[in-house]
């Protein structure tokens, strides 16, 4: 049975996804409250609000609480909310980026809505960047998919679905609860298509920490699963949905030393015990690091006639890689590596930019250091090898028989 409710003169019909959806208008106020009351909030926060002489103090909580209770009294609808934090979002990108840069928006228009597959390096800037700049440009804000894995802290949860992110479900366990919540996620990212509401979602299953993005098969087989009803449902996808591949380049990545240590325990030990508050900690770490440049690249829509989701998936990594940006910081990696042949950064070195990445470098335990070393080098091998074995591999289109080099 359904249960209807109004909000903003609109029937709401509640349905399956209540609970993975953001938060709608009406829940904004209780749930900020919530938010208000959490312990964990004033210690998180203070490094956003306050300088840098209170964080971490008992006088630093006690402000940061008050700042945020006067400033949130009037938050009434999701807009508000991303009003909201758009403030604090982008004094703080403009204080941890020297210079952040976009393209490709010239072929996007604001009066469509897009469904955008994104290459993931950042819990939360990636999407945010995104909608950030999107929304500069007169484009409304997608949707964004966050893993339900992030969302066991009641913190990150209540802050990421009234910011407009829904649940993607990653640890129901057993085939048939897997399917549903498969068939969950494609169906609601369906109906906000059909809605007119943009989304974004990763290429794969988290962050690529070892700096190797590639485009998981699986995301775009449970992306068809809402489009059952045509013959072919993957290529229904790129049919009846445009689905844009965006390339995210850091100059610097604050998580870094982060993912290092998470990389060489896996090696040596074969598992990784992730702590309660680790994916917190790194979201803040990545909001409050220097990033050096940033540049994002709106590709265009993935077109043409797939055989396999693997085939689809390789036309998705081709195009996010042919725009990634190479910086100084990728080569520098790459040679202390010991590669050779590296094609040159795309963009000058900065003297600041690279005092920060020796720094980074410093301090790396040694043992580690190859890990870090590589999450930078990794950038220009992958596109030297996705990109270098295209040349001769064709996708089919309607049309002709297109080269995958030339795909997005």
């Amino acid at each position: 049975m359904l249960v209807f409710y109004v909000e903003n003169d609109t029937v709401h019909a509640m349905s399956d996804y209540d609970g993975i959806r953001p938060y709608h208008d009406h829940e904004v106020p209780a749930i900020v409250a919530r938010v208000l009351k959490n312990p964990e909030l004033p210690r998180a926060a203070s490094k956003l609000v306050l300088p840098p002489a209170f964080h971490g103090t008992t006088l630093g909580e006690v402000l940061t609480r008050l700042i945020l209770k006067v400033k949130t009294r009037h938050l009434k609808s999701v807009y508000d909310v991303q009003m909201f934090l758009a403030g604090y979002f982008e004094k703080l990108t403009y204080s941890t980026v020297t210079d952040l840069s976009i393209s490709g928006l010239d072929r996007l228009s604001p009066d469509k809505h897009y469904l955008f597959v994104s290459n993931h390096r950042d819990i939360v800037n990636d999407s945010s960047l995104l909608n950030f700049l999107i929304h500069k440009a007169g484009h409304e804000t997608s949707r964004s998919a966050v893993g339900d894995n992030l969302l066991t802290n009641q913190l990150a949860a209540d802050l990421m679905r009234l910011n407009k992110s829904f649940v993607v479900e990653r640890t129901v366990t057993g085939a048939k609860a897997t399917l549903q919540a498969m068939q969950r996620t494609s169906g609601y990212i369906r109906q906000s298509l059909e809605d007119g509401v943009s989304i974004w979602i990763a290429q794969r299953e988290g962050r690529a920490k070892d700096g190797r993005d590639k485009t998981e098969p699986a995301l775009l087989k449970m992306l068809a699963l809402a489009h059952k009803d045509a013959d072919d449902s993957l290529n229904a996808l790129f049919e009846r949905c445009d689905v844009v591949p965006v390339s995210v380049s850091y100059e610097l990545d604050p998580c870094a030393l982060r993912k290092a240590y998470e990389l060489y325990m896996l090696d040596r030990d074969g598992e990784y015990d992730k702590s309660a508050q680790e994916d917190v900690e790194s979201i803040v770490i990545g909001l409050i690091g220097q990033k050096g440049r940033v540049h994002l690249h709106c590709g265009e829509p993935i077109s043409g006639s797939f055989e396999t989701p693997e085939e689809a998936a390789l036309a998705m990594d081709v195009a996010i890689l042919r725009n990634m940006r190479v910086y100084p910081t990728h080569v520098e990696a790459a040679q202390r590596l010991g590669d050779t042949g590296i094609e040159p950064a795309e963009v000058p070195a900065e003297e600041r930019v690279m005092r920060d990445f020796e720094a980074q470098i410093a301090a790396c335990p040694a043992e580690q250091r190859d890990w870090l070393l590589m999450q930078y080098a990794n950038l220009i091998r992958n596109r030297c090898e996705v990109l270098g074995d295209v040349s001769e591999r064709k996708v089919r289109s309607p049309e002709a028989e297109t080269d995958l080099s030339e795909v997005g």
